[in-house]
């Protein structure tokens, strides 16, 4: 309960639960039917937002005006900003262990400052999944990649790993009674090999009888790998653990973040103490917005917005439109979730959701099962939507029924929701909510397509991907285009691998990953690639020994059914093995290439591709000889790696020749509606969740011997280079200080349009010639233990260097892809960093200039941090995502908009010339602001402060520093 509360006489007993207390907002105005009409009408999304507003009113941070905005939502729509307290937050590694840095610098920073440490905690419920640290090292049953330990003891037994020869076997079950004969899971294959220990938190089963057989090797080493190379990082999150409240560490091998989030950690209905309330969450990872298809409100903020959750403080945002898509309809048999995702990404983009609400009404969306709802909503970052809600239905209970969910609970939950008006109801005759506008979308026009080559919104239909990848042969370079000369675009080369020879041309594929993204929450799409792999094998089809092939599930969950279900170990067959639970080729973590084959590929110029069943394709995002990228759903990406090329028309290609020389056509191996429903109601069963949280809640072996200091302070290791205490809080004061002007800047870097918090952040592995490596060797480092930045994000030092070090940054001062630029003093051209360091030692600010959407992509802390750090004190564009603007402004750089019809080239701005910016006294939201070149030019710019808030945290040098200060 909120002390203070002005909404407490609504609290009241649920329906047949007298000891169950709840805010009933349907009760706000007593008689007033007005009240009640206004409820019906809102959208759900809305209600949930209205709910918060009422149960956290204190008149401080969330005001009874603001729950009055939310519930005329009609009218104030995009005119007002309210606040949002989100019932928990989800912060997956690679932007938790920076958060939970700046959690223990902030403790040494009070301390420093007079304060209680012990006080800084997380206020709102926190739940950190180390899920982004896995590399695939192992693939196959063999070593893909050197040994590339992080430091510390285990560096030692880590150097003596040597590849392991496939040894093809058959595996007898042990001492079961009744087995029909040996598991499959260990037989001659091109991929088989030896198999190890039971992993104690994925256990691969006998397709026979259902009990568990030994987990591959694979899965072992890269596991003994990863507690290697991040021996520093999982002690630091050891710690974090023991020592601050309300914040529960889910160790590696577990499952990626968004995973957990939806089979482990939501609730759809909280309950404390006996008061109930919706579920919802942020998160670090953009991809949070996966629990929306379960009726949880939640979406994906940066590292610094979710530090200031975390202390109890509101996200606040402007009251959005609510796009209502209706979905009608039945899809095709051949489409799959990742068909219909695609198609709605499309219609949605068209519609330009950016910034707004989503929420799935119609005859359509009863037709949808929460898995494939859980992938819709989880690609909305694709198309720009805050969130895409789908709101709690039958469909829903019916699936936490079918997972095992606590059926007391379950009634509950649905007796709750009906009394908050938060249950959908599946009749046609129900009163659909008001919205902002209507977009409809018929499931029956929806065909199987892919994305690409270069972006998530670039779809391709299946049966035009022959003709469409020429047509980018033959376009211009650029965001399709690879402008390949007429004559070399039926070029050949020839290479020789493990003693045979093949050819490789343009649209050969040489990556081919169902990886820990998007789909693996849906077990149709996953079990359609099983079961084609299974027809496959039974047909003779093989795929070429030199694509790297990969399978990361999400969970322990998704190779548990796979294994049950039989499917397992033909896709192993076909060099799908699973190599580790985690976020993998996706974020650039998978094995090089060949030597042969990238020689091959860069001798020829050849353009070769990669399919993954992910939600990422930026070029040379998997790796840098691989320019063309493909999403596709899983069965898609197992067909596209049998045929070895996106040049095929499936329709009247084979995908190859079988036994006996026959041609096997995809259609023939293709599962039906009816095979998939019929394996994923056998292998899809409640045991099978209930079994996998009691996994999760024991943790593993592993994690559990893991030694950690329990110290209120952190221990900082001054030799350390994974976990360093940052600078944000050197200059923390107690009042915070007037906008200061910014004068004589310099332009760091001059962008073009679209550039993503890829682009920015640093991800991916260490270039040997970047500025990090070069810090990292005067470390007395190798490069086999650079590991990657994501590992690294716990070190500002290696995160600034790394930042705007992509290979594929286009600085129009430089005029080609590179992470250089030039420091204009001194004419030098040089990596960003050196530059930005020689600016900061000559203490000259630097401003950036950029186009339209810059910082696209996910959310990443270190998309801002970074730039913070390089002394960046104003990002000058002509437009921006919204969650990287609010994150510049929560670390402290100013966003800067031109004005409508306004850009550098229209100002006669090259972008040589040092920049004046003056910031009034007082600033308000939305003003403008005079800027004055050295050359003489005046211009005025937007400052993009969309509330007081904003303003307030911009004031105080970013949200860190405020939140830092209440505790002083």
């Amino acid at each position: 309960l909120t002390p203070g509360s002005p909404y407490q006489p609504v609290i009241e007993a649920l329906e047949n639960y007298p000891q169950k207390k709840f805010y009933n907002v349907s009760k706000l105005g007593g008689a007033n039917q007005l009240l009640c009409f206004t409820l019906d009408t809102l959208p759900y999304s809305i209600r949930v937002l209205f709910e918060s507003s009422i149960r956290n009113c204190d008149g401080f941070l969330v005001k009874e005006t603001d729950a009055m905005n939310i519930l005329d939502w009609k009218t104030k729509q995009n005119d007002v900003e309210v606040p949002f307290c989100p019932a928990r937050v989800v912060l997956q590694d690679f932007t938790g262990i920076p958060a939970m840095v700046d959690f223990a610098a902030m403790r040494e920073a009070v301390r420093n400052a007079g304060g209680d440490p012990v006080k800084v905690n997380p206020a709102c419920p926190t739940d950190l999944t180390v899920d982004h640290s896995l590399q695939i090292d192992f693939s196959k049953c063999a070593i893909q990649n050197a040994p590339n330990p992080g430091g510390g003891d285990s560096q030692k037994p880590m150097a003596k790993l040597s590849p392991l020869k496939a040894q093809p076997r058959k595996l007898p079950c042990r001492g079961q009674s009744g087995c029909k004969g040996p598991c499959s899971a260990g037989d001659s294959s091109r991929n088989s090999g030896q198999y190890s220990a039971q992993i104690e938190n994925t256990p691969i089963l006998c397709p026979f009888h259902l009990q568990p057989v030994p987990e591959p090797e694979t899965v072992l080493k890269n596991q003994e790998m990863e507690f290697g190379r991040n021996r520093e990082r999982l002690q630091f999150f050891k710690w974090s653990s023991k020592v601050f409240k309300n914040i529960s560490i889910i160790p590696p091998e577990t499952g990626m973040a968004h995973q957990v989030n939806l089979e482990y950690l939501s609730r759809v209905v909280f309950e404390v103490k006996d008061f109930l309330y919706p579920d919802s969450v942020v998160g670090t990872d953009s991809h949070t917005t996966m629990v929306n298809g379960l009726g949880i409100l939640g979406w994906g903020v940066g590292g610094i917005e979710s530090e200031a959750v975390m202390l109890g403080m509101p996200v606040t945002l402007t009251l959005p439109e609510v796009v209502g898509c209706e979905l009608t309809g039945t899809a095709s048999p051949l489409a799959t979730s990742i068909d219909i995702v695609l198609s709605i990404t499309k219609h949605l983009r068209q519609a330009d959701v950016a910034g707004k609400f989503v929420e799935f009404f119609g005859s359509g969306v009863s037709q949808l099962s929460v898995a494939d709802r859980t992938t819709i909503a989880n690609m909305c970052p694709e198309y720009g939507a805050i969130l895409s809600f789908f709101p709690v239905d039958n469909v829903t209970l019916k699936h936490l029924k079918h997972t095992g969910f606590d059926k007391a609970k379950l009634e509950v939950m649905e007796v709750y929701l009906k009394a908050v008006k938060l249950f959908r109801n599946d009749e046609s005759s129900s009163r659909e909510p008001e919205y902002s506008q209507v977009v409809q979308i018929s499931l029956s026009s929806i065909v199987p397509y892919v994305s690409g080559p270069k972006r998530s919104q670039d779809r391709v239909a299946v049966n035009n991907m022959k003709s469409d990848f020429q047509a980018c042969l033959n376009e211009k370079s650029g965001v399709k285009g690879f402008q390949i000369a007429a004559e070399k675009q039926n070029d050949v080369v020839p290479v020789q691998y493990e003693g045979n020879e093949y050819k490789l041309s343009h649209g050969c594929i040489v990556i081919a990953a169902v990886i820990s993204c998007t789909n693996n929450c849906n077990p149709s799409v996953m079990l359609a690639a099983g079961l084609l792999a299974k027809k496959a094998v039974e047909a003779g089809l093989v795929v070429k020994p030199y694509i790297r092939t990969s399978l990361s599930p999400g969970s322990g969950m998704v190779t548990h059914y796979l294994s049950s279900s039989g499917v397992l170990p033909y896709l192993s067959k076909l060099g799908f093995e699973v190599v580790g639970y985690g976020c993998s080729t996706c974020v650039g973590n998978t094995a090089p290439l060949p030597e042969a084959i990238r020689n091959a590929i860069k001798q020829g110029d050849i353009i070769a591709c990669g399919v993954l069943s992910g939600t990422k394709n930026f070029e040379g995002r998997l790796c840098d000889c691989v320019r063309a990228n493909y999403l596709a759903s899983p069965p898609l990406v197992v067909a596209y790696a049998i045929a070895g090329t996106v040049r095929i028309d499936f329709e009247t290609e084979p995908l190859g020749t079988g036994f006996n020389g026959k041609s096997i056509y995809l259609r023939d191996i293709w599962p039906t509606r009816r095979e998939l429903h019929t394996v994923e109601e056998e292998c899809v069963i409640s045991s099978m969740f209930k079994e996998l949280k009691e996994k999760m809640e024991k943790g593993n072996k592993r994690w559990n011997l893991l030694e950690a200091p329990e110290s209120t302070l952190f221990p900082w290791d001054l030799k350390s280079t994974y976990i360093r205490c940052p600078s944000f809080f050197d200059k923390l004061a107690k009042e915070p200080v007037s906008p200061q002007p910014i004068e004589n800047a310099h332009v760091l870097l001059y962008l073009g349009d679209s550039v993503t918090t890829d682009h920015i952040s640093p991800a991916g592995s260490i270039a040997r010639s970047s500025a990090a490596a070069k810090y990292l060797t005067n470390k007395g480092l190798t490069p086999r233990e650079f590991n990657s930045y994501g590992a690294r994000r716990g070190n500002d030092a290696v995160m600034t260097r790394g930042t705007f070090a992509n290979i594929k940054l286009l600085n129009k001062f430089i005029g080609k892809p590179a992470p250089k630029t030039i420091h204009f003093p001194s004419g030098q051209t040089l990596d960003v960093f050196e530059v930005a360091e020689l600016y900061q030692k000559e203490g000259i600010p630097v401003i950036i200039l950029a186009g339209k959407k810059y910082g696209l992509g996910s959310s990443r802390d270190w998309a801002a941090k970074g730039p913070f750090l390089l002394g960046v004190k104003a990002v000058l564009a002509e437009s921006y995502e919204k969650v990287h603007k609010s994150q510049l402004i929560g670390i402290g750089i100013a966003p800067l908009q031109f004005l409508p019809g306004e850009n550098p080239s229209t100002l006669g701005l090259t972008g040589r010339e040092q920049f004046s910016i003056l910031f009034p006294p007082e600033l308000s939201p939305g003003m403008t602001l005079d800027i004055k070149t050295s050359t003489g030019k005046a211009f005025s710019v937007i400052a993009l402060f969309e509330n007081n808030m904003e303003i307030t945290l911009y004031k105080y040098g970013g949200s860190l520093n405020f939140v830092a200060r209440r505790f002083l």
